[in-house]
C-alpha cells in the first residue's frame, strides 16, 4: 500500500513538474512574439525615415547600426544581470526597457530629429537583448537537451509570427499613411510600450520553473569560453546570420519599388515583407518537426545552400523571379537562429549564461552588414548589392558541416 502511494505521488511530481515547464513554455513564446513584433518594424520604418528625413541607404541602415549594435554593448551587462537577479526578474528588467524605448519614439517625433529617434532605437534594443540573454537558454532548457533544437525552433516560430504580422500592421499605420510625417510613429509605439508594462506585470508575478541546471552552477573562473572552439565560431555564424536575414530584410521595401523588379509603392512593398518573414515561420514549424529526424548540422547546411541559391537567382533576374526568390530566403532562413544557438552553447553547463551572453554580442552582425550592404548600394545599385549577404550563408554552410565538433 505504501509503495502504491509512493509510486502515485511521484507520477503526480512528474505531471506537475510537465505541467509547470509546459506553461512556463508558452509564457516564453509570448515574449518571442512581442520581440519578434518589434523588431521586423524596423524593416518598415527604414524607408519611411528615409523619405521623412531625405537620407542615403547608408544613413537610413543607421537605424539597423543602433538597433543591433545595442546587442553588442548591453550583451555581457545582460549576462551578468541574470546570473544575479535569475532569469524571470532579468525578463522583467527586459520588458520594462524596452517599453521605455517604445516610449521614447514620443519625443523624438514631436522635436523631428532623427539622431534621437537612433536613441530611442538603442534603449528598445537593450531591452530586447536582456530579453534575447534570458529567454533562448531558459527555453533550451525546459526539457531534455536532445530535444532543445528543437523545442527552441518552436518557440522561434511564435517570434516568426510576429514578424509576420508586424509589416502588415506597419504598413498599414505607418507606410500607409498620407504624408512622410515622423508623427505617424508615436500612436503605435505608444501602444506598444503600454502593452510591454502590462506583460512585464504579468511575468512579474507569474510562477516559472527554477532550471537548476542553468541557474545553480556557478561558473569556473579559470574556465574561459574563448577557449570553447564551437562556441566561438557559432557565435561568428551568429553574426553573420542574423546580419545577412536583417540586411535582406531591410532592403526589401526600397527593392520592391525598383521598377525592374516590382515596382511597388512602399505601403505595397511593406506587406510583401510580412511573406519573407512568414516563410521563416513556416520554415521554423517544419524544422521542429524535421530535426526530431535529421542532424541539426545537415539541415542547417542544407539550408545555407538554398539560401545562397535563391539569392544569386534574385541577383541574376527581374520581375516576379527576382521578387519571389529573395523572398524564398526567409523560409530557409527559419531555423538557422535557433539552430546555430543551440550547437554553439551546447555542454557548456555553468557557462551557459556566459556563453549565451556572447552568442547574443553576436547579434551585432544585424547592425553592421546592413550598414555594408547600405554602401555597396549606394555604389553598385541595390541588386548586386546582395552579395553582400550571399557570402554570409558561405559561412554558415562552412560552419555547419565543419566548425562544429563531433557533427552528427
Amino acid at each position: 500500500m505504501a509503495g502504491s502511494m509512493s509510486g502515485g505521488s511521484s507520477t503526480n511530481t512528474a505531471g506537475d513538474q510537465q505541467k509547470t515547464q509546459t506553461f512556463a513554455f508558452v509564457a516564453m513564446t509570448c515574449l518571442f512574439f512581442f520581440w519578434g513584433f518589434i523588431t521586423v518594424l524596423n524593416d518598415i520604418l527604414i524607408p519611411f525615415l528615409k523619405d521623412s528625413f531625405d537620407l542615403n541607404y547608408t544613413q537610413a541602415m543607421l537605424v539597423q547600426f543602433c538597433f543591433f549594435g545595442a546587442y553588442f554593448i548591453i550583451s555581457p551587462f545582460a549576462g551578468k544581470l541574470i546570473d544575479k537577479v535569475g532569469y524571470q526578474q532579468g525578463i522583467v528588467i527586459g520588458l520594462l526597457t524596452t517599453a521605455l524605448g517604445c516610449f521614447l519614439f514620443y519625443p523624438s517625433a514631436d522635436l523631428n530629429v532623427y539622431e534621437l529617434f537612433l536613441f530611442a532605437f538603442f534603449v528598445l534594443a537593450s531591452g530586447i537583448t536582456i530579453l534575447q540573454v534570458a529567454a533562448n537558454p531558459y527555453v533550451a532548457a525546459l526539457g531534455p537537451d536532445k530535444t532543445a533544437a528543437s523545442r527552441l525552433n518552436l518557440a522561434q516560430a511564435a517570434n516568426s509570427l510576429g514578424t509576420t504580422v508586424g509589416p502588415l500592421v506597419g504598413a498599414a499605420l505607418i507606410l500607409g499613411v498620407v504624408t512622410a510625417d515622423a508623427s505617424a510613429v508615436q500612436g503605435p509605439y505608444i501602444i506598444l510600450g503600454v502593452l510591454l508594462v502590462l506583460v512585464a506585470i504579468m511575468f512579474r508575478y507569474i510562477k516559472l520553473p527554477r532550471i537548476t541546471s542553468v541557474e545553480s552552477d556557478v561558473a569556473n573562473d579559470d574556465e574561459n569560453i574563448w577557449d570553447r572552439r564551437s562556441l566561438v565560431l557559432g557565435a561568428l555564424a551568429i553574426f553573420l546570420y542574423v546580419g545577412g536575414e536583417v540586411s535582406i530584410g531591410s532592403f526589401l521595401v526600397n527593392y520592391f519599388a525598383e521598377s525592374s523588379i516590382a515596382g511597388l509603392s512602399h505601403a505595397e512593398a511593406g506587406e510583401m515583407v510580412a511573406y519573407y518573414w512568414g516563410a521563416a515561420m513556416i520554415g521554423r514549424l517544419v524544422g521542429a518537426v524535421a530535426m526530431n529526424y535529421v542532424a541539426p548540422t545537415k539541415y542547417l547546411s542544407l539550408n545555407a545552400l538554398i539560401a545562397i541559391l535563391m539569392i544569386v537567382v534574385s541577383m541574376n533576374s527581374s520581375g516576379s523571379i527576382a521578387m519571389w526568390s529573395i523572398l524564398a530566403v526567409g523560409f530557409f532562413n527559419s531555423i538557422m537562429f535557433p539552430t546555430i544557438f543551440t550547437l554553439a552553447v551546447k555542454g557548456l553547463g555553468s557557462l551557459t549564461s556566459k556563453g549565451s551572453g556572447l552568442v547574443c554580442q553576436a547579434i551585432v552582425g544585424g547592425a553592421l552588414i546592413p550598414l555594408i550592404q547600405g554602401m555597396a548600394a549606394d555604389s553598385m545599385g541595390i541588386q548586386l548589392s546582395f552579395i553582400v549577404p550571399m557570402l554570409c550563408y558561405i559561412y554558415i554552410g562552412w560552419y555547419a558541416l565543419r566548425g562544429v565538433p563531433n557533427s552528427q
